[in-house]
């Protein structure tokens, strides 16, 4: 079983960093593919970073490359997101999803992922 906590939000100021953690506190050897999703008040839930199984791939939505790094310890169901040069736009409730797979690809869409944490909250002010 999958049971995802996420931890690491918080209040800050644009342009500084945060990074947050993705821990599974269930029972599993299972492989899984993650990533990260946010959703801002009265908007879609959207694809922020992707990892592989492996962590060898993954993949960013065009709004975080260059300032986001997502990173896991390989074939643990464990996953951070390291977050520089924080805009106010970034300012969204941040959900961990996991994907028991046996491919080696990353998956963008949230209907992709069938297990999901909690979500921790990132307040950017300008």
């Amino acid at each position: 079983q999958v049971q995802l906590v996420e931890s690491g939000g918080g209040l800050v100021q644009a342009g500084d960093s945060l990074r947050l953690s993705c821990a599974n506190s269930g029972r599993t050897s299972s492989p899984y593919a993650m990533a990260w999703f946010r959703q801002a008040p009265g908007k879609e839930r959207e694809f922020v970073a992707a990892v592989s199984r492996s962590g060898d791939i993954k993949d960013y939505a065009d709004s975080v490359k260059g300032r986001f790094t997502i990173s896991r310890d390989r074939y643990k169901p464990e996953v951070h997101l390291q977050m520089n040069s924080l805009k106010p736009d970034d300012t969204a409730v941040y959900y961990c999803a996991a994907k028991g797979t046996t491919t080696w690809r990353v998956y963008l869409a949230a209907s992709d992922y069938g297990y999901w944490g909690q979500g921790t909250q990132v307040t950017v002010s300008a």
